[in-house]
């Protein structure tokens, strides 16, 4: 059996794909920049970046199958051009690898971010969104990227678009900015929520649609993997029963979060520091992102489960590894 290569094995969603596969047999090589390493799994490494063709194409090299997880996931950025050259140039450099390569699938992680939300109701696969209703560089440029995946399925390559709504688990190294929520609230760093809600799903979930996109997915189609529509307040709630601690009892109005983001960012533009309330996250946050996994669940064989024990190993993982 030839390789699968997972490009971001040395992330969140990426691991968990990668560890989903070693555990069904397969051999794994993963993309990794110099520096960085992929931690407790055993897999082949190649060095290597997305934004450097060459690379790309030495680690896609051999491999029957590629997953391409790896993205620039930040809600804020000192230089956001940094975001487009690896999530956009990046995934073509993927696809132009693969294409001479002649992988057999390729597997791209795009973002729920991208999909359409209407006013009232769930969003899905085939909701109308427009470029310019996209909030911030990470959904720009996951938009444009998505575009260029689905322009080489049109052209011939087998390719399966999968739509990852709000992860969450172990393993979280950075975090990405849902389980900097959770890392948040255990620090006690949350005294307030906003109106808002997402679609929250265990990641483990997330790396198993992963593979059945591979096996059953329709090329050039996209299937969104998430699970529960969740208000924060109702996932805050979810987070102390597991947790133990005291959830926040105030909702903060919208103008006077959005005025503290203004603020935060601004600071962060001085210093070059992470705000701690990036103003594109705060704009994001004006919409519920209520989205249905009935496309997965009825082409794919994708059955999610509740959030609970991922929010319980998330608290464990973070603790036990002196996140908090």
């Amino acid at each position: 059996m030839k390789p699968a290569l997972v490009t971001g094995a040395t992330g969140f969603v990426g691991w968990h794909v990668a560890r989903c596969l070693l555990e069904r047999g397969w051999r794994v090589r993963a993309l990794v920049r110099p520096g960085s390493q992929v931690r407790e799994l055993e897999l082949e490494t190649v060095p290597g970046d997305l934004r450097d063709p060459a690379s790309v194409e030495r680690a896609v090299s051999g491999c029957g199958v590629v997953f391409h997880v790896a993205a620039d996931y930040r809600l804020w950025a000192p230089d956001p051009a940094e975001m487009f050259r690896s999530n956009v140039e990046g995934t073509r450099h993927v696809i132009q690898a693969a294409r001479a390569c002649g992988v057999e699938r390729v597997v791209y992680t795009s973002t729920v971010g991208v999909i359409g939300i209407p006013k009232n109701g769930l969003g899905d696969e085939d909701t109308p969104v427009r470029f310019r209703e996209m909030v911030g560089p990470y959904k720009r440029s996951k938009f444009l990227a998505e575009v260029v995946a689905m322009e080489a399925g049109r052209s011939g390559l087998p390719v399966v678009i999968v739509n990852p709504t709000a992860p969450i688990g172990d393993h979280d190294f950075k975090p990405t900015p849902t389980g900097r929520i959770i890392l948040d609230f255990l620090r006690g760093a949350m005294p307030a929520y906003i109106d808002t809600g997402l679609n929250f799903v265990d990641v483990r979930d997330v790396a198993e649609g992963h593979l059945l996109a591979l096996e059953r997915g329709r090329d050039g189609e996209r299937y969104i993997l998430g699970s529960e529509n969740l208000t924060l307040e109702e996932f805050l709630r979810r987070l102390s029963a597991v947790s133990g601690l005291p959830a926040p009892r105030w909702r903060i109005p919208y103008a006077v979060a959005y005025t503290a983001a203004l603020f935060s960012t601004g600071w962060a533009r001085l210093t070059g520091r992470p705000p701690r309330a990036p103003l594109d996250g705060v704009r994001m946050a004006r919409k519920k992102m209520f989205v249905s996994s009935a496309r997965a669940m009825r082409e794919l064989g994708y059955q999610p489960k509740p959030i609970d024990d991922a929010l319980r190993r998330a608290v464990e993982w973070f603790r036990s590894h002196g996140y908090c």
